[in-house]
């Protein structure tokens, strides 16, 4: 099988390296103070067993400190019960998205009523919870740790016991109203998307409403705006018997999910005042990852999103297609979605030429807002995956973009500055593989003329990961953080 160029970026990082300073090229702006702190799979191989997915590899935790115009780096496994449990038993104990352990009949029929835990891997994302932070996936088992020095502190307990299986590793913080936003989908015989809210500074999960389904749709994140919750249900749905019975056969979560693309997308608009659901309207068949924001305008809603015409994408994210540089069938592109407050049709279109994944904004102050700017990574090759960093004007359709030879970069986390008045003004900050050189470096932009200001290497390669947050004065009390999302 011929290799990727970026295939390097898919394999097992053994090595962890504490509180290692790390040589600066360029100039760090005097007012970048804090810490990224960022999750991603790792580990790809657990003794003769291998992970399939990109979704699966055990996780490990990346902190980049920065002060005074140096960076600090420190990485470290996440001791999930995922990972110990991997560890003790040599192999791969507890199914992911896309991988099911693989056990022996013998071992099958022992183990048929007993129901394994499910995966606490927090590979996805970072966020914060009461005084915690908290490394997530798509399960409602978050891990935390402690930011300083990534030890694992264990699961975090909710003091709760909303009922679920699934969640989001997005979930939303709203600033003005002091709280997080969230959903669980609880499969059963009566199935149901359950919404909740946490009060900052708790760990209480208060149920907001439920909206029931017969066959839930696979949701990676959803959007909100001022006064309303959104849930996007893609075609991309299942029976919730085979979750019922996954433990009794070998296919993975995801591999239990249908395309159906006749039944359309679905848009649950959900009154964030009294939990009411105030529309369901229905566009073309869709998929998503990422929306990117929301908000409202003219009397209904806007969504933008990073959006596929299928849900081929999840398949072509498997790690033997990954690696072999297989060409994606579709790549994501941003679309803007006129969702109606009244009516069913929704009507899309696009924003701009861009494929455009994992993309953020400037979240405290656009999140659910009218905005202008989205950052987010392009795939200008026929492969896979990024090789250049742009940044989208959504109200001209201008774009800027960072490519160099043999890059492929991350997620671009935007930092704004101090006092900003602009909502560009700040820097941008991405991981980076450099496929030629086989290093990874962290790359720092201004964000606004989206030019290089610095950049420092890592002493390894860093696995290609997913997301991340930007923590200012961590040293404080966790209910004094300011968190970039």
């Amino acid at each position: 099988m011929s290799l990727a160029p970026y295939h390097i970026g898919l394999e097992t990082l053994n090595q962890e390296v504490a509180e290692a300073n790390l040589a600066l090229q360029g100039v760090l702006p005097s007012w970048l103070t804090g810490m990224l702190l960022r999750t991603g799979p790792a580990k790809f191989e657990v003794g003769e067993q291998s992970y399939r997915h990109w979704f699966d590899g055990l996780a490990m935790l990346y902190q980049f400190w920065f002060k005074e115009n140096q960076i600090r780096y420190t990485n470290r496994f996440l001791q999930s019960g995922s990972y110990l449990d991997a560890l003790e038993t040599g192999r791969i104990y507890r199914g992911e998205f896309g991988t099911s352990p693989q056990r022996s009949l013998l071992t099958q029929l022992l183990t048929m009523f007993i129901d394994r835990p499910l995966t606490d891997n927090g590979n996805v994302n970072v966020t914060a919870i009461a005084d915690q932070v908290v490394a997530v996936t798509e399960t409602p088992t978050p891990v935390a740790f402690d930011p300083t020095t990534l030890q694992t502190l264990g699961n975090f307990e909710y003091a709760d016991d909303l009922a679920g299986q699934v969640t989001t590793a997005h979930p939303h913080f709203d600033f003005k109203r002091n709280q997080i936003i969230s959903y669980q989908i609880q499969f059963g015989r009566r199935s149901a998307y359950a919404i909740y809210s946490i009060e900052a500074g708790t760990k209480q999960r208060s149920l907001f409403t439920q909206i029931p389904v017969q066959q839930p749709a696979y949701m990676h994140s959803f959007p909100i705006s001022e006064k309303y919750i959104i849930l996007v249900e893609c075609p991309l749905t299942v029976n919730p018997l085979r979750l019922a019975t996954i433990r009794f056969h070998k296919t993975p979560f995801i591999e239990n999910y249908r395309w159906h693309p006749e039944q359309g997308t679905r848009f649950h608009i959900i009154d964030r005042e009294n939990g009411n659901l105030v529309n369901t309207c229905e566009g073309d068949p869709f998929f998503a990852f990422h929306y990117v924001n929301a908000f409202e305008q003219d009397g209904s809603l806007v969504v933008d999103a990073s959006s596929y015409p299928d849900a081929s994408i999840i398949h072509d994210f498997y790690l033997e297609n990954l690696r072999s540089g297989t060409e994606t069938s579709h790549k994501g592109q941003l679309n803007r979605y006129y969702v109606p407050l009244q009516g069913k049709s929704v009507r899309a279109e696009p924003l701009s030429d861009a494929l455009v994944e994992f993309p953020r904004i400037h979240y405290k102050r656009c999140n659910g807002q009218p905005y202008q700017f989205v950052y987010g990574g392009n795939s200008q090759q026929s492969h896979n995956f990024i090789d250049q960093l742009v940044k989208v004007d959504v109200k001209t359709g201008a774009i800027k973009s960072w490519q160099q030879q043999s890059c492929y970069p991350g997620e671009p986390v935007f930092v704004a500055a101090p006092n900003a008045s602009a909502e560009d003004e700040g820097v941008i900050l991405s991981l980076v593989l450099d496929a030629s050189q086989r290093k990874t470096f962290l790359l720092v932009l201004e964000a606004q003329s989206f030019e290089e200001i610095a950049r420092a290497e890592v002493p390894h390669i860093i696995p290609f990961g997913f997301h991340g947050q930007f923590f200012e004065d961590i040293t404080e009390p966790m209910s004094n953080h300011h968190l970039h999302r």
